[in-house]
């Protein structure tokens, strides 16, 4: 064999086993050519797919492209590159090919044949439908954003007026039945039971509000200021738990030394809720004691009281909405106190700390007392 043989041979070669498909067609569109790479990417070999029509080729949604689009635009600009478009494989399976096709045009430019070159493209095909997934996924997150912020004002609406409304009614009722009748002593204790239940509602629905604030919307709302002095208001809450439970035993340490820039009434709420959950998880024979006091540059506060340990596994879930570890029959409550006090304390820029042992367990709140921007 000469070298012009080894030539041939090896151009030969390189048209069937060349790393990507080859393709011949007739002005009519009937495959005249095709090379081994591309039959076997297909299944098949090129004797079964010369003579046939390349339409029959194509799955229906290339067959509609190739005829409107590519044939046209082949007509116009004489080649087309990058054109995306499904073969058929021997078993009726899509097979995602890119394709750059020229006509092939003989000197009075007449159209003599169609030369395409194709190359498989799964790996591309598979990138542009997860990115049309993920488009579509987005949008439906859109969506479900915009449902679930409608859904969550008409949350907040209902809680702050439409359930609140009827339990002030029911309040304003018992006012005037307890100054302008005459009741019996089984009558008042009716109607002392009926405002603690009105109560205990009225905080259920607040802890709902602060839940549906700091969780579905923009967080706690703040009323902050400096000029007020913090240590009234919580000296005022220590007295409201001894007087709900009087048999327990409250120790307070209040020294607040420095101008605190805060939302009282919320530092107020928070060491009330850290005080109940004492109340209810502590130990009834040891005291619970809470102890404020600033420093050069921050606001502390805590509340300890005895007991059994937390479990680590429990520590964790501590300041996560509806979590009330292990309830007691006298406990009552939705769970949110502790989380409620969680973003009372981000919202502040400060942190909540809790530590546990067999002799005390105590939960710390730290703020900056400069102020956040």
């Amino acid at each position: 064999m000469n070298s012009s043989d080894a030539f041939a041979e090896d151009l030969g070669d390189l048209y069937e086993n060349a790393p990507c498909g080859y393709l011949s067609l007739t002005p009519a569109g009937q495959v005249i050519k095709a090379n081994r790479t591309l039959a076997d990417w297909l299944g098949t070999d090129s004797g079964t797919l010369i003579g046939k029509q390349f339409r029959d080729v194509l799955s229906f949604g290339a067959r509609l492209a190739f005829e409107t689009h590519l044939v046209p635009l082949l007509r116009l600009k004489g080649r087309v590159e990058e054109v995306a478009f499904d073969l058929l494989g021997q078993d009726g399976s899509k097979v995602p090919f890119i394709a750059n096709a020229a006509e092939k045009r003989d000197d009075s430019g007449r159209h003599v044949a169609t030369r395409m070159t194709l190359f498989r493209a799964v790996d591309r095909r598979t990138y542009e439908r997860s990115l049309v997934d993920a488009r579509i996924k987005a949008e439906a997150a859109l969506d479900l954003g915009a449902e679930t912020a409608a859904l969550r004002e008409q949350f907040i609406a209902v809680l702050g007026h439409d359930l609140r409304n009827p339990l002030s009614a029911l309040a304003a009722g018992l006012a005037i039945i307890e100054h302008r009748e005459r009741l019996s002593e089984r009558g008042q204790a009716v109607v002392g039971e009926m405002n603690s239940s009105i109560k205990r509602a009225s905080d259920l629905i607040a802890d709902l509000l602060d839940f549906a604030r700091g969780r579905l919307g923009g967080g706690l709302s703040l009323d902050r200021n400096s000029d007020q002095p913090l240590t009234p208001v919580l000296e005022q809450v220590v007295a409201e738990i001894r007087a709900i439970a009087p048999e327990r035993t409250i120790w307070a340490s209040i020294d607040i030394a420095e101008p605190v820039y805060c939302d009282r009434g919320r530092i107020g709420q928070l060491a009330s809720n850290l005080l109940a959950n004492a109340l209810t998880h502590g130990a009834a024979n040891v005291p619970i004691s809470i102890v404020a006091a600033t420093d050069a540059k921050a606001l502390t506060l805590s509340v300890s009281n005895g007991g059994k340990p937390i479990p680590p596994e429990a520590r964790e879930q501590l300041f996560q909405p509806f979590f009330r570890g292990v309830v007691g029959k006298s406990q009552h409550g939705l769970g949110l106190g502790l989380f409620i006090v969680n973003e009372i304390a981000k919202a502040h820029g400060g942190t909540m700390d809790v530590t546990s042992t067999d002799g005390e367990t105590r939960f710390t709140f730290t703020m900056p007392l400069e102020r956040l921007p």
